[in-house]
């Protein structure tokens, strides 16, 4: 990423070009889809949450697991669990009395490594 020191660029006039204003005002999602989309992406702004869905990519685990893979308490893994739930990022299935995560759909994972490619074009 850039430094963000750097003054961006400003439009040395006050025109407003009125149809692509227009257009793109038509082409914006609803409100309410942005807000949605804004709080998803804040889900991937925790560190733990995205070693979880790292690990989730690999295999079906249950909280046990994926706490000795993280080193981390399994209280601490079923609260990020909960928030990636809530996001419909996860889903879990019952086994006895062992419960299982996995990731919601191809989605999350496609999320997740067009974040890494973009990422990584920047190294």
């Amino acid at each position: 990423m850039s430094s963000g020191n750097a003054e961006l660029p400003l439009c040395s006039s006050n025109v407003v070009h009125k149809e692509i204003v227009v257009r793109v005002r038509e082409e914006m999602p609803r409100e309410e889809s942005l807000y949605d989309l804004a709080e998803l992406f804040k889900v991937f702004g925790d560190t733990t949450r995205v070693k979880i869905l790292y690990a989730l990519f690999a295999a079906e685990m249950c909280v046990c697991d994926i706490a000795v893979l993280l080193n981390m308490s399994q209280s601490a893994i079923s609260h990020q669990l909960r928030v990636l739930k809530q996001a419909r990022l996860v889903k879990f299935r019952r086994q006895g009395k062992v419960v299982y995560y996995s990731l919601n759909d191809e989605h999350v994972k496609q999320i997740f490594d067009q974040g890494l490619t973009h990422i990584n074009e920047l190294i």
